[in-house]
């Protein structure tokens, strides 16, 4: 035991010392804290930051807007946890003014339409003026229904981390089981087992996951499992040749000798010791799931509208690009090649610290 910690205090020693690796770690720690507490630093702390205001749609980033501020009746107030884990239910409208003017109980406004267009329009005031006048700043910007692209890029880091995570589970678990058994026991299981990888080896990647979308059908969770079917294969591959290379060991035949069971020694006493090449394809498999995502959600079959999903807010944007605001399409693209970046960093780190052949 005291071997094995020795063992791991060196790997994270070595790691430690590997800068790109410590950068991964720290975009994928800051992103796991902006996903937890999306609602809570976006500006727009709408579920799924939707609020939309079209006629500031398609804006520059740094663009400000004054808005009055109408109350809504009935609207519930979210609790803090709820607020936390999908957003608060908007209690007011947004009405983009250009100018306002308060005369006793009630305001004259020229509500924005369009550059150049106003319409004026006048309102009771119910609440103070300072209370029903703001101005906001959209940092990054605004897309084409005018919605808070800063606030969508924050929420939607949920869904390409939750991805990640729920595919590299689903791909670790079946990849490891089947590769276990297929290296342990040979002969006619392992044979099944290398006919089936290779068949879904030889399937596109993009293609298997095109039919497991569309049999599942589209939505949140079927993207999930469809990105973590397809990518157990590696998983399978690389946990039997380690398991091929460690079973006639000293240690696994003290295993037999001793009566323990098949399952007890696969599970306690092989897989321990070949975690190393498991948790750098882990990383590999996280950043993958992250691109085949995006762009599932690209194409429209993966996480569907209104739920921010980075794929579908370049998808939503990307024909600005060529015109007067391409940081609508870049600000997605740019997060998911931080995010896929860092994942790769710190798998090639966990492969230099662990000394991974």
């Amino acid at each position: 035991m005291q071997d094995g910690e020795q063992l791991q205090q060196a790997a994270w020693r070595r790691l430690k010392k590997n800068k790109g690796a410590v950068f991964g770690m720290v975009v994928i720690l800051l992103s796991i804290l902006i996903s937890l507490f999306a609602y809570l630093l976006a500006p727009d702390a709408s579920a799924n930051a939707n609020r939309m205001i079209v006629e500031i749609g398609g804006k520059t980033p740094g663009y400000q807007q004054t808005f009055l501020l109408l109350k809504k009746d009935g609207v519930p107030q979210a609790s803090f946890v709820k607020r936390i884990i999908s957003g608060k239910q908007e209690a007011v409208i947004y009405l983009p003014v250009s100018s306002y003017q308060q005369k006793g109980d009630s305001i004259i406004v020229e509500k924005f339409i369009d550059e150049g267009v106003y319409e004026t329009q006048i309102l009771l005031l119910t609440a103070s003026l300072k209370q029903s006048i703001v101005t906001k700043k959209f940092w990054l910007g605004t897309d084409k229904y005018g919605r808070d692209i800063l606030s969508r890029l924050l929420v939607g880091t949920r869904i390409s981390l939750s991805v990640g995570f729920i595919a590299v589970i689903i791909s670790l678990s079946l990849g490891i089981v089947l590769g276990a058994l297929a290296g342990y026991f040979g002969g006619k299981t392992d044979a099944i087992i290398i006919w089936l990888i290779n068949v879904v080896w030889s399937i596109p990647t993009l293609l298997l996951v095109f039919a497991i979308t569309f049999l599942l059908g589209k939505g949140f969770w079927q993207v999930f499992v469809a990105v973590g079917l397809t990518m157990w294969v590696n998983v399978a591959r690389i946990v039997r040749g380690q398991v091929l290379g460690v079973r006639e060991l000293e240690y696994v035949e003290a295993g037999r000798a001793l009566g323990f069971t098949n399952s007890r020694i696969i599970f306690r006493h092989i897989l321990p010791n070949i975690m190393g090449p498991v948790l750098v394809v882990a990383a590999s498999n996280f950043a993958s799931a992250i691109v085949i995502e995006a762009g599932l959600s690209f194409l429209g079959v993966g996480v569907q509208p209104p739920q921010p999903s980075w794929g579908l807010m370049i998808k939503e944007n990307f024909n600005f690009i060529i015109t007067h605001n391409p940081m609508l399409a870049l600000a997605p693209g740019i997060a998911i090649m931080l995010l896929v970046l860092a994942f790769n960093l710190l798998g090639n780190g966990l492969r230099d610290a662990l000394n991974v052949k």
